[in-house]
């Protein structure tokens, strides 16, 4: 079985024409100097929720999960504090680094399909994306 491997649309079309727009609008004289990804982090925290229900960390893991498409990684506090009933190395939520063609993916997918769906983004904003 043999599969084929695509370069992210998002990544050919910076390679092609943001990359040179950038350099001909701000006059950079070095490619170095033209701006670029180089990670996408994700996280959720859970926060009083995950204090109450163990199960609010793992549930927000398994989400992040299934949005970037790679596992999550549990997040947990660093330091106990008595006030909010918070434990040294008590889950609280779940992150996720992108790098590369996933990265590229995820934010081609955010940008084309989940931001225009968001209701609170003004119709001309929306439009524009």
């Amino acid at each position: 079985m043999i599969t084929q491997h695509t370069t992210p649309r998002l990544k050919v079309e910076y390679k092609d024409k943001i990359r040179a727009t950038l350099k001909e609008e701000f006059g950079y004289k070095n490619e170095m100097q033209i701006p670029r990804l180089d990670k996408i982090v994700l996280n959720i925290g859970c926060g009083a929720e995950a204090v109450r229900d163990s199960k609010k960390a793992k549930s927000a893991q398994e989400d992040l999960t299934t949005i970037a498409g790679q596992k999550a990684l549990t997040t947990v506090a660093k330091k106990s504090i008595a006030g909010f009933r918070v434990r040294e190395d008590m889950p609280l939520g779940a992150k996720v680094t992108l790098r590369g063609e996933r990265m590229y993916e995820f934010l081609d997918r955010l940008i084309t399909i989940a931001m225009p769906r968001i209701r609170g983004l003004p119709r001309h904003q929306r439009q524009e994306l």
